[in-house]
């Protein structure tokens, strides 16, 4: 079949720069503004489109993708309200570091504040949370008596028309150019967004337009770092503190891990979304801390964990326990390694190491020496204690969330892609222990439950192997659009944590059984899932205690003709005590 381009110069652009930039994935959400962008990309086979009716849930599918190939991914809608619906899934790659490339349609600019109808203020929407917005120029080639009619401001009697779109599209180009650098180098969100007049749907078989695409070249990194005062830093510090928040599976080089592993005067904090795994480190850390809060020696053992040192690396940080106390017990030194930011998350940073972690371990571990140190041996004694303890708890509870979480994490196949959306879903995941093949994600960057079942979807895309999604069931129902397309795998899975409401608030402070607060806090719900599952043709499965649930798993991840969903009924008004009762039982 021969090729059809929009017959609209912008549009011909973007897809140029997209293809010429190695980008290919689309996701496309349907409208009429954005006709010709959707002309564009898919028309030419290169492309691989996506169609997802839902704003909101197309540009966290988007980021799905991109979360997964670390690779930027293409987001179009059309104007007005739909571009607003992109905005929790921006923000959230905003501060996730993902390379998400929103491409909207807008209408022209003398159509914006008449009363045009879906038309809003388009340019540079997400000004707060973008790395850049490009705000294209209007080609005035196309549709020209239209323009000249509505803004004859655009042309000029000192340049012909030829001469004046040579400058739109020089302009254009450099937007272009200046976006794409952004998300391919920056690993940042960007804004592309192109006015459009009618007509919008005019083809041509023909390519005649020949954008300009600058190489884009990659600025270092500062690597003018001084090892040499860097390790006798660390070599004074008989305290040391790493804590590794989200980072992709495998980011790191293991044979740094190892070498940092054995060191006795270091601690290893990590989450599940950390990706990385030693039996030295420490993956629970509330388990470490919530003794400690109930101990009557808490302030003595507080200073006791303080450390001289603390180095983060990776992304925000699951456990509030280590934020409080490392807030109140400062470390007199504060490390972040990352290329591009660092949070002041504990309010005692002192330096910002603007350098890739194996860059720099690979060269400041030439420089350390062993320091004499008991601060790993005693807080490993203390980690095997509540381990043993944990397992002592977990035979003697009630089928509840907790007891649940065991079971499912100790069930999850190997090498599997694990997603877990936000609030006690994640929580709960960090007390248990993983297998090391499992690649875990988490929307850490807002910890919204916005959108997990979308990302989900969108990063098992292009997984090599199945997909688990746990959930809880308000981030469920929140999300079930997520499930309105034609891309679920048949070996996608979902585990929905089924507690009739937001259990989360049950565990934070301040929680009181009154009608207030289950109708606007925990939002009780008794929603059917059995519903949703007919609707989109997913299997579903039901487990209402340890017996049933173990059943249920026994089949769960076999081979099957659809996706699967399997509902754990839990006690709400049990799970939060038994959750607390658990830190009263390791202390």
């Amino acid at each position: 079949m021969p090729m059809k381009y929009s017959s609209i110069p912008s549009a011909q652009s973007l897809v140029f720069h997209c293809k010429s930039r190695g980008i290919k994935n689309v996701v496309i959400s349907p409208g009429s503004r954005n006709a010709p962008l959707i002309i564009g990309f898919t028309n030419d086979p290169y492309f691989s489109c996506y169609s997802i009716v839902d704003e909101r849930c197309a540009a966290f599918f988007a980021l799905g993708l991109a979360q997964h190939l670390q690779i930027p991914v293409i987001a179009v809608c059309t104007s007005g309200s739909a571009l607003l619906n992109y905005y929790p899934a921006v923000a959230e790659a905003f501060y996730s570091d993902i390379p998400l490339i929103i491409v909207s349609a807008d209408r022209p600019a003398y159509k914006v504040d008449i009363g045009d109808g879906q038309t809003i203020r388009q340019e540079s929407l997400f000004e707060k949370h973008i790395g850049y917005s490009a705000n294209l120029k209007q080609d005035i080639s196309h549709a020209t008596r239209t323009v000249e009619k509505f803004n004859p401001s655009l042309f000029s009697n000192d340049y012909s028309l030829e001469q004046l779109q040579v400058q739109i599209q020089n302009f254009n180009d450099e937007e272009l150019n200046s976006a794409f650098k952004a998300a391919i180098f920056q690993k940042s969100p960007i804004q592309i967004n192109i006015p459009f007049e009618e007509p919008l749907y005019d083809v041509q078989q023909k390519l005649e337009l020949k954008p300009f695409c600058s190489p884009l070249n990659l600025e270092h990194s500062n690597k003018d770092i001084n090892f040499q005062e860097l390790a006798q830093i660390w070599n004074s510090c008989d305290k040391k503190m790493m804590i590794i928040g989200v980072k992709n599976p495998d980011s790191i080089n293991p044979e740094y891990l190892n070498t940092l592993a054995v060191d006795n005067s270091l601690l290893i904090f990590t989450e599940v979304t950390s990706n990385v795994h030693h039996k030295n480190f420490f993956p629970s850390i509330d388990s470490i801390i919530a003794p400690i809060e109930k101990s009557r020696d808490k302030e003595l053992l507080f200073k006791e964990l303080q450390p001289e040192l603390l180095i983060t690396l990776g992304g925000l940080i699951v456990s509030k326990k280590i934020k409080a106390f490392l807030r109140q017990y400062k470390p007199k030194h504060h490390w972040h390694i990352n290329n591009k930011k660092a949070y002041d998350t504990f309010f005692s940073l002192t330096r910002h190491i603007k350098t890739d972690e194996n860059w720099f371990f690979k060269h400041f571990l030439e420089n350390v020496s062993e320091v004499p140190s008991d601060y790993f041996n005693k807080w490993n004694t203390i980690k095997q204690e509540y381990l043993s303890k944990r397992k002592a708890y977990l035979s003697q509870i009630p089928f509840t969330d907790f007891l649940a979480f065991q079971i499912i994490c100790s069930s999850i196949p190997k090498s599997y892609q694990l997603q877990l959306s936000n609030s006690s879903t994640v929580r709960y995941a960090q007390l248990f222990d993983l297998d090391p093949s499992l690649k875990v994600y988490c929307n850490r960057g807002t910890s919204g439950i916005d959108g997990s079942t979308s990302t989900a979807i969108g990063s098992s895309i292009h997984s090599r192997n199945p997909t688990l999604l746990i959930t809880g069931d308000l981030s469920f129902f929140y999300d079930s659009n997520g499930l309105w397309n034609s891309y679920k795998r048949n070996d996608f899975r979902i585990i929905v944590i089924n507690n009739g409401g937001g259990g989360i608030f049950r565990i934070l402070p301040g929680m009181e059984n009154s009608q207030n607060f289950e109708t606007f806090f925990e939002t009780v719900q008794d929603l059917d899932l059995q519903n949703i599952c007919s609707l989109y043709d997913i299997g579903h499965l039901v487990a209402e205690d340890k017996n049933t649930l173990n059943n249920a798993l026994s089949t769960f991840y076999r081979p099957s003709a659809s996706p699967l969903l399997l509902e754990v009924k839990t006690p709400r008004l049990l799970n939060d005590k038994i959750l607390l009762k658990y830190f009263d039982f390791i202390s």
